[in-house]
């Protein structure tokens, strides 16, 4: 998703804006562009690329309202016209815009009188609010009346050289405003102002604030006054920074034993389950449901096997962006369990609602407090894991692990006090890094991957595979390993490394034999196993340890971690873009 941020106060909106652009990069962008009000008249700077390559960022003044953007192409190839801000006809009117607007192409019709300069969705809502205001209305009202013209999906800044103001609204699309002293700031996530303040203000569906010295908030469909509560962001900017690591991901993979410990702490007590947030009638539930996208999928697919297997629950898994659309068999018997990192992925909040339409409990497992699917949703349990940068999830999946171990346990009410260890056990593999770094090296040109494994570590196999493709951007498919001879084995050849999850665990000896099957036909295997297996050391050309002290359904929050670090090195030595790779989002709130 693309970044905002706007900032109203004491004159430094161009560096402010640029500093919080720089910091919302790792949500990905190939074109960007401020607005600056200075001495009564708005200056904009859009160029393609990136921030950090431009010369000259001062060239827009000195300015006390300023707003920034950075954009992903949608509506539109990447060219200045494309980036925002937008203008109005009249260069009077700046808006930039997160989301998709669904009826613009009606829109553009209604304005044929207007020229319009760009391909893109965004554009109409400056001449809506100008339209509005060639009418006789305020800027205020002109952005009430022109929002309340949108289908889809949106967060709006919006400011007027003859205002002294800043508004904002957001439907579907997250939005939070900084307060800080005598100044505050709009952004589309937090890391873009909390070196400059932790107080903030989380807008919902359907506000929008206008700002001058003060705030002030709105329903714009009602038009009635809302309050909105100051909350404290619950980190720090150290751990919004990358601290001394190269990139983000590489502090998130090694922030997981502190971050599993968090996860857990305080919610084990006396051989039970502390989770006071979740308050479900477990005897009324017939079956669970759990949706998400992306790796919050695999993770889903992990906890099935958790909760079924512990609780003895029936539990299916699905695509939150399949669910909605295939007329979902859910009812007042059917717990439906929502797992994001943002809180704000627009198919998983799309089914949490699907979902209550038909009465159906659901509960959310979510990182970001305050959300758009923490608050949708009837009950949440947060994963405490801290800002995430990096855009391959890594801390927040091992996060979302525990918190799924824990409900399994909570369910059946049974003991869970093995997770105790496991941020202990992920320290141990943390320490073998530079044996994980040579494997990296030694297969780092090769252009294709094949990830195996079964049981609770089958999912594991599809999120190495996902981390692999997304940051390093070789082919990696991940399979069930018990699927392998059923099409997949007609890849394998001295091209084609298999990384194989392979835990001394109930389905050992049945892939022991898929990866004599793999040698038997030439090809090399890497294999994640448990310390000490000598068998495995024999069979693998290379072998990454974990601990053995975890259990069968503790073992994904294990083996997963050599798999983030394989894919981190190879994408490093391959040079890629770590931490902003190409075409992704960290949030994706467009369908």
């Amino acid at each position: 998703m693309c970044g905002i941020i706007g900032y109203r106060g004491t004159g430094k909106g161009p560096a402010i804006v640029i500093q919080g652009l720089k910091k919302l990069e790792y949500r990905g962008y190939d074109s960007w562009g401020i607005a600056v009000k200075s001495k009564d008249r708005i200056k904009v700077r859009k160029e393609t690329g990136q921030i950090g390559a431009a010369k000259g960022l001062d060239a827009t003044g000195d300015g006390s309202t300023a707003i920034g953007h950075t954009r992903w192409a949608t509506h539109g190839n990447v060219s200045r016209e494309n980036a925002h801000p937008h203008m109005s006809t009249d260069n009077k009117i700046a808006v930039v815009h997160n989301g998709i607007i669904d009826n613009y192409q009606e829109l553009k019709t209604r304005l044929a009188n207007y020229k319009f300069v760009s391909q893109t969705d965004t554009e109409v809502i400056p001449l809506l609010i100008k339209e509005n205001m060639d009418k006789g209305h305020d800027f205020t009202t002109a952005v009430r009346l022109a929002l309340n013209d949108l289908d889809g999906t949106f967060a709006i800044v919006a400011m007027h050289e003859d205002y002294d103001q800043m508004i904002c609204a957001k439907k579907g699309s997250p939005l939070v405003i900084g307060v800080g002293d005598n100044e505050f700031f709009v952004a589309s996530d937090s890391p873009a102002f909390v070196e400059h303040t932790r107080d903030a203000i989380i807008l919902k569906d359907n506000d929008m604030a206008v700002i001058r010295d003060n705030i002030g908030i709105m329903n714009y469909v009602t038009g009635e006054d809302v309050q909105r509560d100051i909350s404290r962001i619950d980190y720090s900017v150290e751990d919004a920074g990358k601290g001394d690591y190269e990139h983000f991901m590489l502090k998130e993979i090694h922030e997981q034993p502190d971050v599993v410990n968090r996860t857990i702490q305080g919610r084990i007590s006396k051989k039970r389950t502390l989770l006071p947030e979740v308050d479900i009638d477990m005897k009324k539930v017939k079956r669970i449901v759990m949706v998400g996208c992306g790796t919050a999928y695999y993770a889903c697919l992990v906890g099935e096997y958790m909760i079924e297997s512990i609780s003895g629950i029936r539990v299916e898994t699905e695509y939150a962006s399949e669910f909605r659309y295939r007329k979902p068999l859910v009812d007042r018997d059917t717990l439906v369990i929502a797992v994001t990192q943002s809180g704000e992925t627009a198919d998983t909040l799309a089914a949490i609602q699907e979902a209550k339409r038909k009465k159906a409990k659901t509960l959310s497992v979510v990182n970001v407090v305050g959300s758009s699917i923490a608050r949708e949703s009837d009950q949440v349990v947060y994963t405490r894991a801290g800002p995430e940068i990096g855009v391959a999830s890594t801390k927040a999946f091992t996060s979302q692990l525990c918190v799924l171990y824990l409900l399994a346990n909570m369910f059946a009410g049974k003991d869970p006090g093995k997770i105790a260890s496991v941020g202990k056990l992920i320290g141990k593999i943390l320490k073998d890094e530079k044996r994980i770094m040579e494997i990296a090296d030694q297969y780092h040109l090769k252009n294709n991957f094949l990830y195996l494994g079964r049981g609770i570590n089958f999912p594991i196999a599809l999120e190495g595979a996902l981390k692999l493709k997304e940051i390093s951007y070789i082919h990696a498919e991940g399979q069930s390993a018990a699927e392998m001879k059923h099409g997949p084995i007609a890849l394998i050849d001295n091209q084609m490394p298999c990384v194989f999850i392979a835990p001394k665990d109930s389905t050992y000896s049945k892939i022991v034999g898929n990866i004599e099957e793999v040698k038997a036909r030439g090809g090399s295997v890497i294999a994640i196993a448990t310390q000490g297996d000598e068998q495995m050391k024999k069979l693998a050309d290379d072998v990454i340890f974990v601990p053995k002290e975890a259990d069968e359904m503790l073992q994904p929050l294990l083996t997963v971690i050599p798999l983030q670090i394989i894919a981190y090195y190879i994408a490093n030595y391959r040079n890629c873009e770590i931490d902003k790779p190409r075409n992704l989002a960290k949030s994706v709130t467009v369908e």
